[in-house]
Parts: C-alpha cells; sequence; structure tokens
C-alpha cells in the first residue's frame, strides 16, 4: 500500500468530516433518548446451565437451568446508540479531532474501532437473545468474537502502515471471527422452526438486515484497500462508514422497539 502524504486531505473535506460527526452524534443521542423515554420494561432472561448432581436410582450429573437475571432490551439497545453519540462527540471535540484529523491522513481511524468493538458486540448480543441464546457463557462469547472481528479492522489498518502492498492477513482473520457468531445465531433461527411456535417475523427481518449491514462494513473496507474508484480516497470510505453505522444502529434499534419495545 503507498504511504498517505498528510498534506493530500484538504483541510475544507475534513471539516466537512467533522460536521458529519456532530450530525451522526447528536442523531445517536436523539434516538438513544427516545428509546429510554418510549419502551417497555420487556426484558429476557440471561441463564446459566451449571451441572447438578441428581440422585436417584440412576444418578448423574444433569445440567441445571437457573435464570442469572433478566435484561431489559431497551437500556440495551440505547447503549450501543449512546456510545455511537459519544464516539462521534469525542471525535469532532477539540481534544479529539486533531488526533483523528492525524490518524485519517495516515489512512486509520482508531476512534471507529473502538467503538465499534463494544457497540456492535451489544448489538449482535441482542440479536442473539432475540432468537433465544439466552446462556450467560455463549452470549459472552458472541459478544467477545465480534469484539475480536472489530479489532482486526484496527489491526489491518495499523499493519498496512509500515507494508509496500495491502496484507490482507487480519482482514480474512477478521471476516472469520465476524462470520461465527452470525452461524450461532442460524443455528437457533433454523432450529426454532417456522409457523406460530417459531420467532417472529421481525426477527427474521432483524436477522437479515443486521447481517447485510455487517457484511458491508467489511465490503467498504475491502473497497477502501483495493482502491476502487471513490474509495481510492480514504475519506470517502470514512464518510461511508458513518452512514453505515448511523443507518444499521438505527435500523436495529426501531426493528427492534417495533417488536417487543412498543407499548401496547
Amino acid at each position: 500500500m503507498e504511504a498517505v502524504d498528510p498534506d493530500a486531505r484538504s483541510v475544507p473535506r475534513g471539516d466537512r468530516l467533522r460536521s458529519l460527526n456532530l450530525w451522526a452524534g447528536a442523531l445517536h443521542l436523539a434516538q438513544g433518548v427516545a428509546i429510554l423515554v418510549l419502551s417497555t420494561e420487556f426484558a429476557l432472561p440471561v441463564m446459566s446451565f451449571f451441572l447438578g448432581f441428581e440422585e436417584g436410582r440412576t444418578p448423574a450429573l444433569q445440567p441445571d437451568p437457573q435464570v442469572l437475571f433478566d435484561l431489559r432490551i431497551g437500556p440495551m439497545v440505547a447503549a450501543f446508540l449512546f456510545l455511537s453519540a459519544f464516539a462521534h462527540v469525542v471525535i469532532a471535540s477539540p481534544l479529539g479531532y486533531p488526533r483523528y484529523r492525524a490518524d485519517l491522513a495516515r489512512g486509520m481511524n482508531r476512534a471507529r474501532w473502538i467503538e465499534y468493538s463494544v457497540s456492535s458486540s451489544v448489538m449482535i448480543v441482542i440479536v442473539a437473545m432475540l432468537v433465544g441464546i439466552y446462556d450467560v457463557a455463549a452470549l459472552l462469547l458472541i459478544a467477545a468474537v465480534n469484539a475480536c472481528m472489530i479489532l482486526f479492522g484496527w489491526a489491518m489498518e495499523v499493519l498496512n502502515q509500515t507494508t509496500e502492498r495491502t496484507n490482507w492477513l487480519s482482514y480474512w482473520f477478521g471476516v472469520f471471527a465476524g462470520a461465527m457468531p452470525w452461524v450461532a445465531i442460524a443455528i437457533y433461527l433454523a432450529g426454532a422452526g417456522g409457523g406460530e411456535n417459531g420467532p417472529p417475523t421481525f426477527v427474521y427481518f432483524i436477522f437479515v438486515s443486521i447481517f447485510l449491514f455487517f457484511n458491508v462494513f467489511a465490503i467498504n473496507m475491502l473497497l477502501q484497500y483495493r482502491k476502487v474508484g471513490p474509495w481510492s480516497d480514504y475519506l470517502y470510505g470514512e464518510r461511508a462508514y458513518i452512514v453505515l453505522s448511523l443507518t444499521a444502529k438505527s435500523l436495529l434499534a426501531w426493528q427492534v422497539f417495533a417488536g417487543t419495545l412498543r407499548p401496547e
């Protein structure tokens, strides 16, 4: 990958990115507040399945399902919106903006990956719980593997600061890590079956739409490093990340609200 000239990014275009971050932060914040105010107290259980010794004619270790706590979904949805709002405001602030501009000039944005590693992990946990994955260990691992996918994206940008040709190793590791939570979710969704006894229709819409959006992020990075058309300018890809993040989070938030959080 060719070295990026810090002077190649014009100040006016960078200032438009600052405004875009402020607008994105404001929209995330407004939606987060709306979700908190309007949502019901709908909650899903977080469970353990620790083994317990069952006495009887044939003593054996058996799973002992227990509800550890109920997790309210409204505040969880608001959380990933607030996380994004906070990140965008910090980026556009007098303290964060100079570092943001310096990172963009080098062809990277570490703040993006830090925020995504948390906010998208909250998103994927919500999707997993909506299809019936309640085990505390499974949810922790789904969040952790998803965070690893995002951190591989950060590693991709850091690694290619010092390479003449693009090194794709981190990218493909991230693709593998990112696919695993969706495989687990798909297994549960398929296993639940269809019809009246299966998940409601909105869960299928959430699965398809958010899965597609997660993949579009990977495509955006691919186009950046392949320098396809307008993506040859790193700032174009950066704007795409901001718009994609706002759209994906808004779509998930209001689909969950309409399906489970809307007052009757």
